[in-house]
């Protein structure tokens, strides 16, 4: 039986799933930067502090449990207020699903009325399923960083991608 899965705007009631899902898709060590979630008192912050400084962010949800997440957070950069990083996993077993595509599209229809023009963003090369998924959208290749991350004795090239709203 395949669950329902709904998007929905983060709100502190969910950050613990989050972080649940977070920890999840980190220990793969395949898709994020880092390994394991922050413990979950820097979640709450996080998350507190980005949505009170306009951060975009939006949860996959099924059932009460958080599956999948897309975040825009701005450049903290004064000379880039028009700026920002988008981020997001999805849980292995729910990908594959159109999951990722209707968490970007609500993130987008979000951060385009708040003043984002450009939306960047760092994959692996080796993730080739989000690769796929941000060129879908528009985004498109700006550069290589070589040998950008070492896992597990092995080196993977980071992609780094924009997209840009005309104004």
């Amino acid at each position: 039986m395949m669950l329902s899965v709904h998007i929905e705007p983060s709100r502190p009631g969910l950050v613990e799933s989050f972080r649940d899902c977070l920890d999840s898709v980190a220990r793969e060590r395949q898709h994020l930067a880092f390994d394991q979630a922050p413990p979950l008192e820097e979640m709450r912050h996080f998350v507190a502090d980005g949505l009170a400084n306009g951060m975009v962010q939006y949860f996959a949800v099924s059932g009460q449990t958080v599956i999948g997440w897309c975040d825009i957070r701005p450049s903290p950069r004064e000379v880039q207020p028009h700026a920002g990083t988008l981020g997001m996993g999805i849980r292995t077993g729910f990908r594959g699903q159109g999951i990722g595509s209707r968490l970007i599209e609500w993130c987008l229809n979000d951060a385009w009325p708040r003043g984002f023009t450009r939306i960047g963003l760092d994959v692996f090369s080796a993730n080739s399923a989000a690769i796929a998924l941000y060129e879908k959208f528009g985004f498109q290749h700006e550069g290589i960083k070589r040998r950008g991350r070492l896992i597990d004795g092995v080196y993977d090239d980071i992609i780094v991608m924009g997209l840009l709203r005309n104004v």
